[in-house]
């Protein structure tokens, strides 16, 4: 096992907020400059948290000194690692705390009889810095991309649109129609559909697509919860058939610094994929984020969507990060 040396692990439930503040501050400045987040808010909430003393997790302490932390969230039998963070100190660096921390509780969760499933998705760490902990106790690793387009510097597709080019037509006179709660229920049911349409990575790596009620639940926590930035109503965008009211595709967006947008979801109905929806659907986003001042767009995307990953380069979308998600079924490894 590894070991760090004048490095002392204790449940992080013994912690108030108020004690690791300055350490979840560190990692919020560390957001900014990383991946361009304001990372505050998800701060806030998770000092909340911290003082309810409900999060399963440890802290490190080097000579006493608070200098890293890793916790999961339960939801049912599916532990997910929702963060590790560590700062480094002398003879000691960051990414090897980090790794003991998640090791303690990769050991308690491996061992948890109610525990059938763990997900991890590390945003902060480098494609292959925290996976070799994972794979070590049987994980899955998929490969995922952090893009950007600077919106400053439009793409050639955005660029001919801005000109005066005429817009192409939606097919069956669809429409372009803002993002409002009505559409809920409606919009959960789209993101189930088109994840379990067909075999799709991302179900794998996020189980809450393969039924309704957990793609409530994801649409929920991107709604309701800073955790991936606030969500913007007015940068979120449906397409509608307005014949009968039916939605039939879906990006949402949130706002993750005052001028940096991030994609959460982008789906189009599997009955009309292949027609270019949602490249016109991202398109459509993209230019009113523009008029709205935003300077830049992020999202995240696995390697193995390679058609997605074409449609976003096509866009002006570059990769400025890789970064690794590791999955763990239990009762044996779902398939592709």
């Amino acid at each position: 096992m590894l070991t760090v040396p004048q490095l002392e692990v204790l449940d992080i439930r013994h912690f108030t907020g108020k004690q690791l503040r300055p350490l979840l501050e560190h990692e919020a400045v560390t957001w900014e400059h990383r991946l361009r987040w304001d990372y505050r808010s998800s701060t806030e909430l998770l000092l909340q948290y911290l003082d309810s003393r409900v999060l399963p997790g440890f802290v490190a302490l080097d000579r006493g000194k608070i200098c890293g932390f890793t916790f999961c969230v339960y939801e049912g039998q599916k532990a997910v690692v929702g963060d590790a963070y560590a700062v480094g100190s002398a003879g000691n660096s960051a990414l090897e705390m980090t790794r003991m921390l998640l090791m303690h509780l990769l050991e308690v969760l491996m061992h948890a009889p109610n525990i059938s499933r763990i997900e991890s998705q590390l945003l902060l760490y480098d494609e292959g810095a925290t996976s070799t902990v994972f794979r070590a106790q049987g994980f899955s690793i998929y490969q995922r991309l952090f893009m950007e387009c600077d919106l400053r510097y439009p793409s050639p597709a955005l660029i001919s649109l801005r000109s005066g080019s005429p817009a192409r037509p939606l097919p069956g006179g669809l429409l372009f129609r803002q993002w409002t709660g009505t559409y809920y229920q409606a919009a959960a049911e789209l993101i189930h559909l088109c994840y379990t349409y067909a075999p799709h990575v991302d179900s794998i790596i996020n189980d809450q697509y393969r039924s309704l009620h957990g793609s409530l639940r994801f649409l929920h926590n991107i709604v309701r919860f800073p955790g991936c930035g606030v969500f913007d109503p007015a940068a979120s965008w449906m397409l509608i058939d307005p014949a009968n009211g039916q939605l039939l595709g879906l990006v949402l967006a949130s706002r993750v610094a005052p001028r940096v947008a991030h994609i959460t979801q982008l789906c189009i109905s599997p009955t009309l994929r292949g027609q270019g929806l949602a490249r016109a659907l991202l398109i459509h986003a993209m230019q009113h984020l523009t008029h709205a001042g935003f300077e830049a767009m992020t999202l995240t995307v696995t390697t193995k969507n390679e058609p997605a990953v074409r449609l976003y380069e096509g866009l002006g979308f570059v990769t400025t990060h890789r970064f690794d998600a590791m999955v763990l079924e239990k009762t044996g490894q779902p398939g592709l």
